[in-house]
């Protein structure tokens, strides 16, 4: 029988997911420049789509079904389509979990496989061709979204590593979201190259709002991304709740703390920035460590990922809106910090500092190496494969004038529209009668 109680908090959760991609679009937006923000928020938009339809036509059923002999490294072909799913019902386990309909799973790690594909595109701003993109997107999806999920998630290698009785511990996507997202950013940026006045001329976020409004759908959204992997509403969703928001409200203050340590200031940047590592940080987390434990994860995430997101000036690789310094390196701190602080009271294994050994850290890095290895490595790969047929990035003259109208015939605002009816009310001569009209009431 169906568990409504369950079935309702899967469907929320996968809205709530579903609603992280347009806060994507917005944070990211919002950190671009003017002349190129619709670009990059419809990479985030053209994501849903691309990703969604090809989750039902293979995604699901290669992250999910047996692979047979290559079982280890990706699913068959059983879920192909969905039909088969249609009616189907999670057996209920005795201990409140279970009982909804294999779609609404479906349809929630949906929403998973298109924010990690969007989570790439903030690392290529401002240089990559948008039909690029649109092939890049399903070809990374294939080859790498939907292998590392069946890896971590599926029955793959990840799921069944296991040393001295420790298996690896990834509650919402630590690895297969952070990590592979911000490994595969890594990757893009040395196949692109650096932007054009990268180190030399200011790049900053054109609107802060935005970059605050998408912080907090994000945030909103990502108690479905954590909760929701509970696949119940019971005590563990509770705890994963709790955890989302007590690591991601301390990682705020260890960032803004940096920010006045280095700078002598803090700013809404940096807020956003830090909510978004503490996130980031506590999803792999989020039902193994206890609520102090959460705190501590975002005090280490926000503070390391603030320092993390300057690597890119030593280094010279132009990560435009930091996804490897917030998402790669955020998840690994997430995912490593699980063999010093996991509590086994929380229903899982002990942590180092809780009395467990060794074994519980030694399959957390494992599982951090092999999935940013491969992900770095298969991205380049798609990369230079669609840069050698297409080419990848764009022209210099389309750079510097602008991909929203070079590529989109479009703008975010209305600069020369505005200009023109501004002047127009000004010059416009004094009405009969001797009465002025006000410029701005002409606008």
């Amino acid at each position: 029988m169906i568990d409504t109680g369950n079935t309702t908090w899967l469907l929320i959760s996968a809205a709530l997911v579903m609603l992280m991609t347009p806060g994507l679009a917005f944070f990211y937006g919002g950190m671009s420049r003017a002349k190129s923000v619709l670009n990059m928020m419809l990479m985030s938009f053209t994501s849903i789509a691309v990703v969604s339809v090809l989750w039902v036509v293979v995604g699901h059923s290669l992250t999910y079904s047996d692979g047979g002999p290559v079982d280890a490294f990706i699913g068959g072909l059983d879920y192909v389509g969905l039909s088969s799913l249609i009616g189907e019902i999670e057996p209920a386990d005795g201990e409140g979990g279970g009982g909804y309909p294999l779609l609404v799973d479906a349809g929630f790690q949906m929403m998973f496989a298109v924010i990690t594909v969007a989570l790439i595109s903030g690392a290529i701003a401002d240089r990559a061709k948008f039909g690029a993109w649109i092939l890049f997107a399903p070809l990374w999806a294939l080859l790498a979204y939907f292998p590392v999920a069946h890896w971590v998630w599926g029955s793959g290698w990840i799921g069944g590593l296991e040393i001295g009785g420790y298996e690896v511990i990834d509650f919402a996507g630590g690895t297969a979201v952070h990590i592979n997202a911000g490994a595969a950013a890594l990757a893009l940026t040395f196949v692109l190259g650096r932007r054009k006045g990268f180190g030399s001329e200011s790049m900053r976020p054109h609107n802060l709002p935005f970059v605050l409004l998408g912080a907090a759908l994000l945030w909103f959204g990502w108690f479905g991304f954590n909760a929701g992997s509970a696949y119940a509403a019971d005590g563990t969703a509770a705890l994963a709740l709790v955890n989302t928001q007590v690591a991601t409200a301390a990682a705020t203050g260890a960032w803004m703390l940096v920010e006045r340590f280095r700078y002598g200031k803090v700013s809404a940047l940096g807020f956003a920035s830090g909510a978004i590592a503490g996130l980031v940080a506590i999803t792999p987390a989020a039902a193994n460590v206890t609520p102090l434990g959460a705190i501590v994860v975002g005090l280490l995430s926000g503070a390391v990922c603030a320092y993390a997101i300057s690597w890119k000036f030593k280094f010279k690789y132009d990560d435009a809106l930091d996804v490897v310094g917030i998402h790669m390196v955020g998840g690994i701190i997430g995912s490593l910090v699980l063999g010093f602080l996991a509590a086994g009271v929380t229903g899982g294994s002990d942590g180092l500092l809780y009395g467990g050994g060794f074994g519980l850290l030694a399959v957390q890095a494992i599982a951090v190496v092999g999935v940013m290895v491969y992900s770095f490595v298969i991205t380049w790969i798609i990369a230079k494969v669609i840069d050698l047929i297409i080419g990848f990035r764009i022209p210099e003259d389309v750079e510097t004038n602008g991909l929203d109208h070079e590529l989109h015939a479009e703008s975010a605002y209305a600069f020369d529209e505005l200009d023109e009816t501004e002047t127009e009310a000004v010059s416009s001569p004094t009405p009969p009668g001797g009465e002025t009209t006000s410029p701005q009431v002409k606008a």
